[in-house]
């Protein structure tokens, strides 16, 4: 403990360092706003000589304060995007209609799109029939037949 109490004001300084490191490891965004108040505690002492009840109370206002402003301002991070399907790349071809490169046969067959083939299923049809897709689960997209 005395180990501790030698560091001085450096313990917030090194326990926002270790939250940060936590935070790389473990990604979740929680432990940032810890670390960060930790290192603002360790800022503020380079400054301000006061004892260590009064940082501890300023490190759990400034934690609750940051996680409080992430949560009301950090929803805003979720704003549209202007490729809405970047992630989810199945899901812009639902409602387009394509060319089945294999025939459906027992459910399953596949249909090229760009320069990728998908597998596919829905009702049989054979080659080159057109097909519109109608939902897509992962990598597998649920057609029926066009009527084009």
């Amino acid at each position: 403990m005395s180990f501790f109490a030698s560091l001085g004001i450096w313990n917030w300084f090194i326990l926002g360092a270790v939250l940060l490191v936590l935070e790389v490891l473990a990604p979740g965004t929680f432990m940032l706003w810890f670390g960060l108040a930790a290192l603002a505690v360790g800022a503020q002492s380079l400054v301000i000589d006061w004892p260590w009840q009064a940082q501890l109370i300023a490190f759990a206002v400034l934690a609750v304060a940051a996680i409080l402003l992430w949560r009301r301002f950090g929803a805003r991070a979720d704003a549209e995007s202007d490729q809405p399907f970047l992630n989810r790349r199945a899901q812009a071809f639902v409602g387009r209609t394509f060319t089945l490169e294999k025939p459906i046969v027992d459910g399953g067959g596949t249909v090229r799109i760009d320069d990728t083939v998908w597998r596919v299923t829905g009702p049989d049809a054979p080659a080159g029939s057109r097909v519109r897709v109608v939902a897509a689960a992962g990598s597998l997209l649920t057609v029926e037949r066009s009527g084009e």
